[in-house]
């Protein structure tokens, strides 16, 4: 049996679950794999742990054992680790400190599984430049959709065909908000204080309600599908913000239900990306994608057309499309080398 060591820095919320669901499926993966898959490091933005025989729940809750300092470089330079999951806050500006953490990384020739969005918002291109030149696996399910299968959905279903467009509703806290507006006849500002009330939204939540989250994710499909160099500050972007209780009314009145929806349009051979709000009648399978429910359809040239609907929001559903890239590398790293 071989082992997988496991390194996650940006040890929030969806980092814990990370954690939580590895422990769970180890028998699991000693059995289906033969892999001995451990989480050897952790990391905060201030400390981190680190054990090359595996850390338990119980090591991975003791704050007590951390060790102030033990994080972004130096962590990643100490962590005897295979494998990393990156779940850093988002900063797609300047890549953050999941970028400084990937590029670490990619240097000790570690495989990445990344959540995070900045740094591949940032810099996709640069990041799975290096990738392939230390010959090892990028993954990037939880970045670009989460629960909702797009990457792989168009670069392994689809791959057979040529993609003409895809459109996408990406982001579950502003299709809360919008459900919300149009269940209960509510104002923004209203909705928007619900689902902080529901722990849905962020305190500050204009990364999802400005159109900043879909746009990342947009982003981050194109230049991985489509091999595009699509930046999030210059795509055509609207957010949620702007939308009146009269247009709700108004919506309402016609059967229409408003969506935050990210295109991508391949126009004259050029793909191009987008981000608005679009109005669709109660028979559109996005107008039934209700609350944190996401979608993505796509439009091909020899399969037709293609709409998933389902994968909500949710902390689990992230942590499992991680997974989900972990399986797939265990996968390829279980075949016999010859």
């Amino acid at each position: 049996m071989r082992n997988l060591n496991v390194a996650i820095t940006g040890f929030g919320g969806i980092g814990r679950k990370v954690a939580g669901l590895l422990l769970d499926r180890w028998d699991d993966y000693k059995n289906r794999y033969d892999f001995d898959v451990r989480v050897v490091g952790v990391c905060t933005s201030s400390a981190g742990i680190i054990n090359a025989d595996g850390l338990d729940k119980a090591a991975l809750e003791d704050k007590e054992a951390y060790f102030k300092g033990l994080t972004g470089t130096t962590f990643i330079d100490h962590v005897p680790a295979d494998v990393l999951f990156e779940a850093s806050p988002t900063d797609f500006r300047t890549g953050g400190a999941a970028l400084a953490y990937i590029k670490s990384a990619l240097a000790r020739r570690m495989h990445i599984i990344a959540i995070s969005k900045g740094a591949l918002a940032f810099d996709y291109a640069g990041i799975r430049e290096e990738a392939a030149r230390q010959k090892v696996a990028l993954k990037l399910s939880g970045a670009a959709g989460s629960a909702m299968p797009t990457i792989d959905l168009i670069q392994y279903n689809l791959a057979g065909c040529r993609v003409l467009s895809v459109s996408a509703i990406v982001t579950g806290t502003t299709n809360v908000i919008l459900s919300e507006m149009m269940d209960k006849e509510c104002s923004f500002e209203d909705a928007l204080a619900e689902a902080q009330r529901l722990g849905i939204a962020e305190s500050d939540p204009t990364l999802d309600t400005d159109g900043w989250d879909t746009a990342c994710k947009i982003a981050i499909l194109s230049n991985a599908v489509f091999g595009t160099a699509i930046r999030v500050e210059t795509m055509p972007r609207q957010g949620i913000s702007g939308v009146t209780l009269a247009d709700i009314r108004e919506w309402r009145t016609r059967g229409l239900m408003p969506r935050l929806v990210g295109h991508i349009d391949q126009i004259d051979g050029v793909y191009e990306a987008s981000v608005r709000v679009d109005l669709y009648d109660e028979t559109h399978p996005f107008a039934r994608a209700h609350g944190r429910t996401k979608a993505v359809s796509v439009t091909t040239d020899l399969m037709g057309d293609f709409t998933i609907v389902g994968g909500g929001s949710n902390p689990y559903g992230t942590a499992a499309a991680a997974l989900k890239d972990l399986e797939h590398l265990l996968h390829v790293l279980q075949r016999p080398v010859v």
